[in-house]
């Protein structure tokens, strides 16, 4: 998986005390990266970007 380009970005809701975040880069062609603020060179996680959309509204959902 090529991520030369990827643009992370944290939560807009995480904190800024360096606490537990993922790291989301959505602007490669067909691929949605994720991975661990803490660990930027640890590994990514690689989704569909279907399979990221369901995951992000499944979740909002269950906070309502």
């Amino acid at each position: 998986m090529d991520l030369t380009g990827a643009r992370w970005r944290k939560s807009s809701r995480s904190g800024g005390n360096g606490g537990n975040c993922v790291e989301v880069a959505d602007n490669l062609s067909g691929v949605v990266g994720v991975r661990d603020s803490k660990d930027p060179a640890g590994p990514v996680l690689a989704f569909t970007p279907q399979a990221w959309r369901a995951f992000v509204r499944e979740a909002a959902a269950s906070w309502t």
